[in-house]
């Protein structure tokens, strides 16, 4: 049967709520925002199409967590606090039932980050979803790719690894026992953003990324804005159970191109290390020391006996990744 949704019929059905911190919300041709006094605001948008970037038939209320979680991540790798978001959504159909489930599984994470939808776009097309996120930091304390300096502690947070573990069993290029399937699933579908950890760090971390494309292609972003190299501990990058278990090269593939795990990668004084720890204990997120940063471009990787790998591995690109 045919919907008898219409796009605004759609929109004040499922995207449409009170205004909290929005002057003016949904519903209108602008939305908006007072910024308050001694803020700057921070602004990201990730689109997330079917088929590239989350599987054909995906589940909608964890596609409507993982929409969002994606984009609160950059604000979190600038250690900005959330504050509104816009949402424009290409659909092949207007189909209740999904709709029902993306919007449900969209706020919830947003209620729990304190962040509001304010406005947006609806369209037929092919799945295609565009969050565009906006959130306050303090002048002079936001994270940036380019501060990384020689001699930061590089630091991770979480069990890198994870989502990409999971991504191989659904390609066939390995198998999981179905529990350890269900939870590498769950760190795929519905990451954690670590925007508590991101706050945190402020005026504690030189420079921050969060892990959306492989640790060691993100780590590249920083290290080219920063004019820096680095060495990473490979062996030290926290691991699951599961991925731990995992063959050593299966495991180091995943934990440094592996990617969609949305951790933070980040840079501190070495000599900050206790108050990196109390941050991270702080934001109840987990955080351990890899490597660090060196004046000398390029990056050394070592395994546990401090022997050279070879630093071979491809981050994931959105034109050259097949």
């Amino acid at each position: 049967m045919a919907s008898t949704l219409g796009e605004f019929d759609l929109i004040a059905r499922y995207f449409t709520r009170p205004a909290r911190n929005a002057t003016l919300g949904v519903g209108d041709d602008c939305a908006l925002l007072a910024i308050p006094s001694g803020q700057q605001l921070a602004v990201s948008s990730d689109m997330l199409v079917e088929g590239r970037h989350f599987l054909p038939g995906a589940d909608a209320r964890k596609l409507g967590h993982k929409a969002l979680a994606v984009n609160l991540s950059d604000l979190a790798a600038m250690g900005a606090q959330p504050l509104a978001f816009t949402l424009a959504l290409a659909l092949p159909a207007a189909d209740a039932a999904w709709l029902e489930g993306f919007s449900a599984g969209l706020f919830a994470l947003a209620d729990e980050q304190a962040i509001e939808l304010i406005g947006g776009d609806t369209t037929k097309g092919p799945l295609n979803i565009c969050i565009t996120v906006l959130g306050l930091v303090p002048p002079g304390l936001a994270l940036r790719r380019d501060a990384a300096r020689a001699g930061d502690a590089l630091w991770v947070s979480g069990t890198p690894g994870d989502a990409r573990l999971a991504l191989g069993h659904v390609w066939g290029e390995w198998s999981l026992a179905a529990d350890d399937l269900a939870a590498m699933r769950a760190r795929m579908d519905q990451p954690a953003p670590r925007v508590a950890l991101g706050q945190a760090l402020r005026g504690i971390a030189h420079a921050a990324i969060d892990i959306s494309d492989g640790l060691l292609g993100d780590l590249g972003h920083v290290l080219r804005a920063s004019h820096a190299g680095a060495c990473i501990e490979a062996d030290r990058i926290p691991a699951s159970r599961v991925v731990q278990a995992q063959p050593a090269a299966r495991r180091r593939a995943c934990q440094l191109a592996g990617g969609d795990d949305y951790e933070l990668l980040f840079t501190a004084p070495a000599h900050r290390h206790e108050a990196v720890l109390a941050a991270a204990s702080k934001a109840q997120t987990s955080v351990a020391c890899i490597g660090r940063i060196t004046a000398a471009p390029g990056v050394t990787l070592l395994d546990a006996q401090g022997q050279e790998l070879p630093a071979h591995y491809a981050a994931f690109d959105h034109f050259r990744t097949p």
